[in-house]
């Protein structure tokens, strides 16, 4: 009997499922659905700028190295502020304005286009910054922060975490407490399932706490395991598998350190190797397979910089320079349609 075009069979030999087009059997290759788009893309949103914050968004292809790229702007110069993303929606979530405070507006932006953010809704818990937020592909939380102004000594730490629904518009909804209240310095990861929040500030000193929920669910956070050291002002990323801790603040000063965990287990970070620099309030995104560390300060005010610097996440190894941001920022935020709970 003659094979009809689009008959489907799996070779045992090659262990590959295979398409026939009419002339020959060719294997199907899966996709992921940011390499069906162009590749995963990562936004970096607000920031402070000397002397006060800023509402440029920037944007770069994960995949490849260079420059970032002009994506539009925030409705909001913001800095301290949460980030979190779907395949198509990005959001971007309280923080500080200089001038007008603490905020707690919610805006989205479309990743695969460019151009200005829109009205989302808002934080129900109220005005804060420095918020912990992560997401799957249908749920964004955003998790502790403070009520203070930048520098106070901590009155204002909240341990609260809400959620939103990515696709829709409106406020947050209560989904439970963190194990802390703290400030986590938008410090967050995801798989699919879990979301997880690591270091940050606990009153005046620093904390090396994980913990994680259940996007899915509602409820409290539980103990994952601890940070080598005390730390705040870290960029963490994650594919499905591993998380990624880079960079921060430890009592001592600023580290380089990248350290990882793998997300469906429990337990302390292993060492994963080192930033180009080491530097603190930076941000981080990422694809399935690479890890993208941007911006951040060489010290508390008057160093900041605009240097990108990417890891394969299942490896280890020192990162490697992938480009620049177009303007020297810390206390940014980064989401992007490839992430590890997408």
């Amino acid at each position: 009997m003659a094979v009809k075009a689009g008959a489907l069979r799996f070779n045992t030999d090659s262990n590959k499922l295979e398409l026939y087009d009419g002339n020959q059997w060719v294997e199907i290759v899966a996709t992921s659905p940011e390499a069906q788009t162009g590749g995963a893309r990562g936004l970096f949103g607000g920031g402070y700028v000397s002397p006060g914050s800023v509402n440029t968004i920037n944007y770069i292809t994960i995949s490849t190295t260079g420059n970032a790229i002009d994506f539009g702007d925030l409705i909001n110069a913001r800095r301290l502020h949460g980030s979190c993303s779907s395949r198509t929606r990005g959001l971007f979530a309280g923080g500080y304005k200089d001038g007008s405070g603490t905020r707690s507006e919610i805006e989205y932006i479309t990743i695969s286009s460019t151009g200005n953010g829109t009205s989302f809704g808002n934080i129900s818990s109220g005005a804060k910054l420095a918020i912990g937020s992560c997401s799957n592909s249908t749920r964004g939380l955003f998790a502790g922060g403070t009520q203070d102004a930048p520098g106070a000594a901590g009155a204002g730490f909240t341990n609260t975490i809400e959620y939103v629904t990515i696709s829709s518009t409106g406020n947050g909804v209560d989904f439970g407490d963190l194990t802390l209240a703290k400030r986590p310095y938008f410090c967050g990861l995801s798989s699919p399932t879990r979301g997880i929040f690591g270091g940050g500030i606990l009153g005046p000193a620093y904390t090396n706490v994980i913990e994680f929920v259940t996007i899915s669910t509602l409820g409290n956070a539980a103990d994952f395991g601890d940070l080598s050291a005390t730390r705040q002002a870290i960029g963490q990323c994650s594919n499905s598998i591993r998380g990624l801790f880079g960079g921060g603040e430890q009592p001592t000063g600023k580290v380089n350190t990248i350290e990882y965990i793998t997300i469906s287990s429990l337990g302390n970070v292993q060492d994963f190797g080192d930033l180009t620099l080491a530097k603190y309030g930076m941000s981080a995104c990422s694809s399935s397979t690479r890890g993208v560390f941007g911006a951040g300060t060489l010290d508390p005010s008057t160093n900041n910089i605009n240097t990108i610097d990417y890891v394969t996440i299942m490896s280890t190894g020192n990162a490697i320079d992938f480009g620049d941001l177009l303007y020297v920022v810390q206390q940014t935020s980064a989401l992007s349609n490839g992430h590890g709970g997408l």
